[in-house]
């Protein structure tokens, strides 16, 4: 397992980060996972054991349950803190009434200090804005980051879902203020979905921000579980069909990544880790699992190596289409290279 840092930062990382959507499983999570709190307590041990240094969870994940999970396994299993890097976030709706979600001041530092009890720790490694709030100023949710990281509750933020436009504002203005900024950026970012790449991915390069990717699967489309030829029955997209998916381009991918696994002897799965692991622009990919064989597979897609040809062939099969203005930067720049 590789650690790189997180962004421009002195933070190390494993390339692997475990996803914890699968714990507890409570009102709309019940679709995605409902792990109970020995089996949690088994896949973190795995992923440790494995190398995986960070943990990524969230406030609204099961309501709140996924963290109060993620704080008893680290105490379960007797993991020391401080070989841990913990990460959660914050945004979501977490009770009734209007002050109850977002990214206010107020509710920033009140959803801190309940994910803190709920974690059982006494800082977060990593806190993360889950969206964008267009009801509420940047400068405010910024100067509110800051605060939890001037206090030491927070050591770093982060942000999730973000446009390109809205990442570079904050970044601007927390340069401008001299606040905390973002080190890293949290994004859907697949072989059948390479949208990031039209201006997030230059944005992350030039600004050193880290990338985190979640359903590197495409909420499991790329697990070797479907094809155009036959049908699955089982797998979350059965009952929660998400992210979306271009289905008749993702089996063409497919079937570039069967014959790839054929060859190797791994599994889809393992391929499609495997490519986001080769993208520079990749900090650390997110990798849940309901069950320790799925997790163990994950874990081992760090092992396999794509040759230049292998990335060729898959990036073909997945290229975006050319939209402006990327078309003309590219033909604006072409007498501009070294």
């Amino acid at each position: 397992m590789r650690l790189k840092m997180l962004g421009d930062t002195g933070l190390a990382v494993s390339e692997l980060c475990l996803g914890t959507m699968t714990f507890g499983g409570k009102g709309m999570w019940t679709s995605i996972g409902t792990l109970p709190q020995d089996e949690v307590d088994k896949l973190v041990k795995s992923a440790v054991d494995g190398g995986i240094n960070f943990i990524d969870t969230a406030n609204v994940y099961s309501e709140g349950l996924s963290e109060q999970m993620t704080g008893a396994a680290i105490r379960n299993l007797g993991i020391k803190r401080q070989e841990l890097v913990v990460a959660t976030k914050v945004r979501g709706r977490m009770g009734d009434g209007p002050n109850n979600i977002g990214l206010s001041r107020r509710h920033i530092l009140q959803q801190a200090e309940e994910s803190l009890t709920r974690l059982d720790t006494d800082y977060i490694d990593l806190y993360q804005i889950h969206g964008f709030d267009p009801l509420v100023p940047l400068e405010e949710t910024l100067y509110a980051l800051d605060n939890l990281v001037q206090s030491g509750k927070v050591r770093y933020i982060g942000c999730s879902n973000l446009a390109a436009w809205q990442l570079m504002k904050a970044l601007g203005i927390s340069a401008l203020k001299g606040l905390s900024k973002f080190v890293s950026l949290q994004a859907y970012y697949t072989l059948a979905g390479r949208e990031l790449e039209r201006e997030i991915t230059p944005l992350l390069l030039d600004q050193k921000v880290g990338l985190m990717v979640w359903s590197p699967l495409a909420g499991g489309f790329l697990s070797g579980k479907y094809s155009r030829h036959s049908e699955t029955t089982e797998g979350r997209r059965l009952s929660f069909d998400f992210p979306p998916v271009n289905k008749d381009r993702a089996f063409d991918i497919i079937d570039v990544m069967q014959r790839l696994a054929t060859e190797k002897d791994v599994s889809v799965a393992q391929i499609a880790l495997a490519w986001l692991l080769h993208q520079p622009v990749v900090t650390s990919v997110i990798i849940g699992a309901n069950k320790q064989s799925q997790l163990h597979d994950n874990m081992h897609s760090t092992t396999v190596t794509l040759t230049d040809d292998e990335l060729k062939a898959l990036d073909e099969v997945s290229r975006l289409t050319p939209e402006y203005p990327g078309w003309m930067l590219d033909r604006q720049g072409s007498d501009r290279k070294l």
